[in-house]
Formats: C-alpha cells, structure tokens, sequence
C-alpha cells in the first residue's frame, strides 16, 4: 500500500481507486460553469455536500488507521453510502433522525446544518472512545447529538424501527394532548437501515405498523431510508429484492434514487421529504448504494467477494460520481477537487492525532453513571401530587376511589392509572384490548370513557410495536404507559427493553431518555385459564437489564402507590420501569377465610399519599416473629402470609417480608429482617435456576449475613395447563415443609 501525507497512513484500494478515477477525468466542452447542476442542486450546495461525503470518506480511513495503531476501537464505515448526506439535505436539522450505522455523510451534513458542532472531531471520539465525545461519552461510536435533533443507535440491526414509528406517532398525539412535545410540530421522523435488516421481523413489523396507523387515518410522518447496498456482512440481497417489497405497497408512498448520484439523490430526496412533511404519511426511500472497503477492519471482503465486483463497486463510489459530476459541468477541475478531498484528509489526521491522548472512561462508577440516575427526594415529591381536586372529580365521577369500599388489586390498578392521567397530561396508556374492552382482566375498564381516546387506546398485535410505540413517546416528551398483555408474550419482544429502552440514556450519557411504565400481567396460579402462555414466571431476562425497575407488587394498597412511584420515577429520572402483576391476584378478595376480605384494601386519597409513598428498592414486612424470616412478593406473599398464619398456631413465630421491587431488590431490609430472626427461607414463585431467590441468597452472603438460610422454588419447568401446572409450581405446602425443617435445624 502507498503511503501518504507523512502520517505514516496506509492508503486503501478506495483511497487509491478515488485518486486516480479524479486525476483521469475530463472538464467541460467549454470554460463557462452552470448555476446548478441537477434540478434544485446548486453549485454552493453541491460543493458542500461533496465536503460532507469527503468527510464521512477521510473518517473512515482514519477509522481504519487508528485500529491499525491500536488507538480506535471501531472501523464500521459509511464508505459508498455517502448519498445518504442527500437525505440529510433534503431535511431541517429540527427533524428527529434515528440513524443507520452507515449513515456517516447524513451525520456530517446534518452537523454541517447547526453551528457549533463539529462532526469530525465528534465522530473521532467515538472511535477512540473519549470521555469527552459529546453523545456517548466514550460509552460506543455511535451518530448521535442532542442539538441535531440525531437519537443516538448502535449497531443496530432494524430494532430502533419501532421506536421510529413511536417517534413520528408523538409527533402529532402531543399535538393533539396540547403537550410541549421534543420536536416541531410539522417535523418528520427519519429512520435508516440497511437492505439485510429490512428483512428483519422488527423491521417488518415496523413498517406495517407505520402503514396500518395510516390506514387508519391517523398521522404518522415517517421516512424510512433504505441503504440498499446489495449485501449483508457476506450475504447477497437478492438483487430487485428491496423494490419488489416495498415498492408496491399500499399506503406507502415508495421513492427510489441512486445514492451514487448526487443529482438524483437530492432531488428524490427532497420530494420523499416534502411529501412526507405535507401529507403526514410514511413513506419508503430506496437509497441504491455500493459498500466499500467490506463490513468492517477485520472483514476480508475478496473472500466472498469477485474482484470484478469489488471492482464495479468502486466504479460507481458516490464521492467519485459527485466529483465527475462537479469537474464535467464545470465547477471544480481535476486538481482542485483533489485539493479540497486532500484538505479534509489532513483536517481529519490532524484531528485524528488531537483526539488519541485524550480522556477515556476511567472507573466503573464512570462508566454506568448515565444507566439509572435517581433522584429519591423528587421521585417521592412527584408521586405525591395529585391532580386538581376538580380534574379528579371530572375523571372520577361522583365517587372517588377514596370513596368506596375496599377495591381488590385489579380495581386499585384501575383507580390508580386515572390519577396518573390526572396527573400527568402526557401520560398514554395503550396496547391490545386496553381501551373499548378495558384489559383481558378489566384492569383499564372505562379508561377510555374518562381520560379519552387520544390517551386510552388499543394497538395492534405486536409487542414490538407496542414497546416501541412507548419508546418513541417517552423520547418525545410523554409519559407511554403501554402494557403487555402476559408475561410470556413479552419475550417476543424483549430487545426492545434491553437493546433500545434501557441503552438510552446509556449511550447519550443522559441527554436522551424514555420514560416508560410497562405494565404486564404475569406469573401463574391461575384458575380455568392456564397453559404456557397465560402463566409465565420467567422474570430472568428483567432482571438482567442494567438499571430497568422491575416492580411487582402484591397488596392492592401498594399497588396503586408503586405505580404512582413509578410514574413519578419516569418523570422525573427517565427511568424504565417493567410493572409485572399477578394475574391470580387481580380479584382475590380473602386471605385466610372466605368473607375476610384479607386481600382487598382502602384506596389512599391524595392527602396521605406522601405518607405511604412506596420508595424504589424498599420492601414491606408483615409481622414480629422472632423464629423465622420468610422473603418472597405477589403470589409468594399471598401463601406465605396464610402458612405463617398456620406456623403460628405451631408455635412457630414469623415475619413476611414482601420485597415488592426484584429491581434493585431491597438488599437492607432483607438483611434486616434475616437479622432479626437468623433464619431466612426465600419463597420464589418463578425458578430455581435464574430465579429471584439466587439473587437474594447472594445478597445475603455479601452482606454478611451467618444465619441459616433456604430457599423454596417452582421448578425449571415450563407451566403446563390445568391441575398439572400444580406439580411443578411452588405451593404452601412446600413453604411450610421448608419453614419447619429450616426451623428444626440445629
């Protein structure tokens, strides 16, 4: 390889093949310059977007260079879909843009837009991961800035979509709730991807959903760009694939352009742009472009790829096609275009060389400081307003909740959500059946009648919609409530919590966030209704996501109050909140005896909601017993409660710790009431393996705590239907063999 620049920068085949396409090309017939080269291109705005391509161009050399040194930690490039830099002309900087991660030029051409920012050295950061890259921190490269209106994605394979399509449905529903929403009111929201991950289920999904919300009537100003460059990592797309799919889809309007013609590009660019900014419509961008210098650094392109492939793909380089474009019609020879491609060259190097002694992230606390920032004082202040007295009354009707007879946990849900509404003028609450049946288990009953139908509705069936619909509000400004019908079918969607939800405010160092209350019905122990998929109890794959809340409350009166904690948590911190409850509970009235009404409680009225505000990470203990500890929540509490009741009787003194939070658990108070006895038996509802009760046993090792210590668990099975789903879940029964042995140990 040639060396050039005296950096000691080994120049690629791209690199090269630019060079010398430049220095062979041919000026105009005559010595006069055109005023515009293409319909609606001018000279000065052509002459910047070449800049902007040179720049995504020269980011991905020094990308590949830097690695070479052992200095960048990235070398996923943008080269040959520099058109994208059209899409970014065709657009206003206020338009909120969930990018590709080979959208390079959009990102330099939307930087290019706002003063005060500089890409270049922007995107250097990143890929030397400096604590001082102004998105991400040092945290991954991503395109992000708060000031471009850019959400920042990583390597994202179609699962920011659905957030996409979240974002342009907000656009126009903060509108309509009267609602200072994140961007204007006439924007567009821009999603790219490329032609691999349009297969993808979450990209499938996504653009059906963007069609059917059309197809109702309702606006949804979305612009999806495919980057269609034939081929993913080493996978051919099928060539007329990406057209054959979408091109033809009714309800959404299909534009295709060559990316590796500028001319073209911006012109159809600017008419997908218009259209979709006039008529409120998704519509489809098919962005034909080449991928240049393989998937990645360590890719080996010639290994599954023809060389006379490789070849024509670097015939049709965009940067090269806007430089023949700019020396044939006269506004640029040969040379000066060189000149002006070799001064970005050295303007990146230089940069490339600033960047590299910089700060990185230096400590774990650093590093997870953006993941779940909390504010308990606020959070607590928050949770404890109410809405006016008369707004209440209007919702309510004649009988506030605080009103009536004691509700079961299912009605306090209900009684709850409408004081969030109240509350919170943002606040959506959605998802299948929620709003004209009012829930499978009629938890959102005459929601809609009350709060109405912009801020109670059904979706469609999609989980990944439904998350992502929540995702794209929540970073718009409102307050998403979706809820997932049961445990199981979240699994559908699950990345949406981990790879999009919870990653946020991670990867933009806090200057974006999702604020999001998911609630979900879940676990098992229901009767006449049973079978895998209406009783779940994999709590797992919540509690592995770093800084996701994951409450799961038991007693109607903590209910009603965690919700408003977790509202007030959304609000205030962003945070990200999994709300799992127990469909057994929902109209379970006794506890002990038929007719006690054990399990229903009073509902709290706003004067003392401050004091039975339900902190995050806080459990609740029943009891004073001095011979044993059990821990457990929602359905274990249930049991537990009725065998600690037997126990008693034995003479065997207990006390009931609910944990209500398995996200952060209550570490302290567990360690408090283990304390208290020397005896702890963990009563898990969901597994052996994976469940809660290893990570309160290990709490317990860490902290200390030398008592006796068992656990009691459902078994690593899937739940079956009807009685046989006895067999493998936990029953009181073994609870109270558990609490007897425990207790009979010397």
């Amino acid at each position: 390889m040639a060396i050039r620049g005296g950096h000691g920068v080994a120049v690629e085949q791209v690199d090269e093949h630019f060079i010398d396409a430049v220095k062979r090309l041919d000026g105009p017939a005559g010595n006069g310059r055109r005023a515009g080269l293409g319909p609606g291109l001018p000279v000065e705005q052509a002459l910047q977007l070449f800049d902007s391509q040179a720049g995504s161009r020269h980011l991905d050399l020094a990308a590949r260079w830097l690695r070479g040194r052992g200095q960048g930690y990235y070398t996923i490039g943008s080269a040959g879909h520099e058109g994208n830099a059209a899409v970014a002309a065709a657009l206003r900087p206020t338009d909120p843009a969930l990018l590709h991660y080979r959208s390079g030029g959009f990102f330099v051409e939307r930087s290019r837009q706002v003063p005060g920012s500089d890409p270049l050295r922007d995107v250097l950061l990143g890929i030397v991961a400096a604590v001082g890259e102004p998105i991400a921190g040092g945290r991954h490269k991503v395109f992000g800035r708060r000031d471009l209106a850019v959400i920042p994605q990583t390597s994202t394979i179609a699962s920011h979509l659905p957030r996409a399509v979240g974002v342009a449905f907000s656009i126009d529903r903060a509108r309509r709730l009267g609602v200072a929403g994140a961007w204007p009111r006439d924007a567009v929201t821009v999603c790219s991807f490329g032609d691999a991950s349009a297969n993808h289920s979450t990209a499938v999904g996504a653009i059906n959903a963007a069609i059917q919300v059309g197809f109702r009537g309702l606006p949804l100003p979305l612009l999806f760009v495919c980057e269609d460059n034939g081929i993913g990592i080493s996978v051919p797309t099928p060539s007329g694939w990406v057209a054959s799919a979408y091109s033809s889809r009714p309800g959404l309007q299909y534009f295709a352009t060559d990316g590796c013609d500028l001319a073209d590009a911006v012109d159809t660019s600017r008419r997908a742009a218009d259209w979709v900014r006039r008529y409120r419509r998704p519509a489809f961008l098919h962005l034909r472009t080449v991928r240049l210098m393989g998937h990645a650094g360590s890719d080996v392109e010639n290994a599954y790829r023809r060389a006379e492939e490789i070849g024509a793909d670097l015939e049709r380089d965009p940067l090269l096609g806007t430089a023949r474009l700019l020396v044939e019609c006269g506004v640029l020879s040969p040379g000066e275009v060189l000149d002006r491609y070799e001064a970005t060259r050295a303007r990146v190097l230089a940069l490339a060389e600033e960047v590299t002694g910089l700060p990185q992230l230096g400590s774990a606390a650093q590093v997870m400081a953006p993941i779940a920032p909390a504010s308990p004082a606020a959070v607590a202040r928050v949770a404890a307003e109410a809405a006016a007295p008369e707004r209440r009354a209007e919702l309510f009707g004649a009988t506030l909740p605080e009103q009536e007879p004691p509700l079961t946990l299912a009605q306090s849900l209900n009684r709850a959500l409408v004081d969030v509404l109240a509350r919170h003028r943002g606040a959506l609450v959605f998802g299948e059946d929620v709003a004209v049946k009012g829930g499978v288990y009629g938890v959102t009953r005459g929601l809609q009648r009350k709060a109405g139908a912009a801020r109670v509705f059904d979706t469609l069936l999609d989980e990944q919609t439904i998350l992502g619909l929540g995702l794209g509000a929540g970073v718009s400004g409102l307050l998403p409530i979706p809820e997932i019908q049961y445990l199981a079918y979240l699994h559908n969607a699950e990345d949406q919590l981990r790879g999009e939800a919870a990653t946020l405010q991670f990867f933009s160092n806090g200057q974006y966030r999702n604020p999001l209350v998911v609630r979900i019905a879940g676990y098992g122990y229901q009767k006449g209704f049973g079978g895998h998929f209406h009783n779940d109890d994999s709590v797992t794959v919540l509690r592995d996501i770093p800084g996701l809340v994951v409450a799961s409350p038991g007693r109607p009166d903590d209910a009603a109050a965690m919700l408003r904690t977790c509202a007030a948590a959304a609000t205030v911190d962003g945070a990200v909140c999994a709300f799992l409850e127990p469909i057994a509970l929902y109209h379970t009235r006794d506890l002990h005896d038929e007719g006690d009404q054990g399990w229903t409680a009073p509902y709290a009225g706003p004067s003392q909601w401050a004091d039975g505000h339900v902190p995050i990470g806080r459990g609740r203990t029943y009891g004073g017993g001095t011979d044993l500890t059990l821990v457990t929540w929602a359905n274990g509490l249930y049991m537990s409660l009725r065998v600690a009741r037997r126990l008693e009787r034995e003479g065997i003194s207990c006390r009931v710790l609910d944990l209500r939070w398995l996200a952060p658990l209550p570490m302290d108070d567990v360690l408090r009431e283990a304390e208290a006895t020397g005896r702890i038996l963990v009563v898990d509802e969901t597994r052996r393996s994976g469940g809660v009760a290893e990570g309160v046993l290990a709490g317990l090792v860490d902290g200390g705590f030398s008592g006796r210590m068992a656990r009691v668990a459902s078994s690593d099975s899937f739940i079956p239907l009807g009685d046989a789903a006895l067999h493998v879940l936990v029953s009181e029964a073994d609870i109270e063999r558990a609490a007897r042995e425990l207790v009979s140990r010397a």
